[in-house]
């Protein structure tokens, strides 16, 4: 019976040795994930950002180059007269050294801009005979320039904002940049604070546009550009008008 009991073949403990070595090899045997399973997974997250990048680029440039909507306003001769009239008035008064206001509505200023801007293949009268000798009309200089890239501008007067609609030309594709703000005069310079802005349909971060206007008003080469006559002591937007102040100088 001792010799049974003590034999290799009956000792339960024995047995539970030599079984624990197999299921521990079992266990420990995990077979590495494949090198070429991963390399697959990284290629298709580079594809799937690269065409979001592409669908990204292109909803950009589809939002860049929608050309908006003109905004709805009015020219006539008649507005364009009496534009031209308020302006000789004002010139009139000053030269006999009085103060003088001048007010100019929407549909006044729209006409006034039209007759006088040589867009879209527009001719406008010769301004050399008719420009002021304050320099308050843009030169023919300037109406060469702005022809060669604007196509088409209008103007709202909303209560105490200008909101300006530009169509300039790139490379042969109509753009559209449309900006909101306040007018006023600091210092005989002209001076715009942007409200909001946009190109074609894609609006313009508050932030650039403040730092793009005014890098532009602060830019040497502009500094004549923005000079207001020396007659104008104050200009801003009123009640949906331009409203400008004359004194002698």
């Amino acid at each position: 019976m001792q010799n049974t009991a003590n034999s290799p073949g009956t000792n339960p403990a024995a047995g539970a040795n030599r079984a624990a070595p197999a299921r521990s090899a079992q266990v420990s045997i995990v077979p590495p994930a494949p090198r070429a399973a991963t390399h697959s997974r990284i290629a298709q997250i580079l594809r799937v950002s690269r065409w979001t990048m592409y669908g990204m680029v292109l909803i950009l440039l589809i939002l860049l180059l929608h050309k908006a909507a003109p905004p709805p306003v009015t020219t006539n001769p008649e507005a364009a007269a009496r534009a031209e009239q308020k302006f000789a008035d004002v010139q009139q008064a000053v030269a006999q050294g009085q103060s003088a206001t001048l007010r100019i509505n929407e549909t006044e200023l729209n006409s006034y801009l039209a007759s006088h801007l040589e867009l879209a293949g527009v001719s406008a009268p010769d301004s050399s005979g008719s420009a002021t000798s304050s320099g308050s009309r843009p030169s023919a200089d300037d109406l060469r320039k702005m022809r060669s890239n604007v196509r088409d501008v209008k103007v709202q007067l909303v209560e105490d904002r200008v909101k300006a609609y530009v169509v300039f030309d790139v490379h042969g594709k109509d753009m559209t940049l449309q900006l909101e703000g306040r007018l006023a005069a600091n210092n005989g310079f002209l001076r715009f604070a942007p409200v909001s802005g946009q190109i074609g349909a894609l609006p313009i971060p508050q932030g650039t546009l403040e730092a793009v206007v005014k890098r532009i008003m602060e830019s040497p080469e502009n500094s004549e550009k923005l000079k207001l006559p020396d007659e104008i002591s104050d200009l801003r937007i009123e009640n949906g008008e331009v409203v400008a102040t004359y004194q002698e100088p």
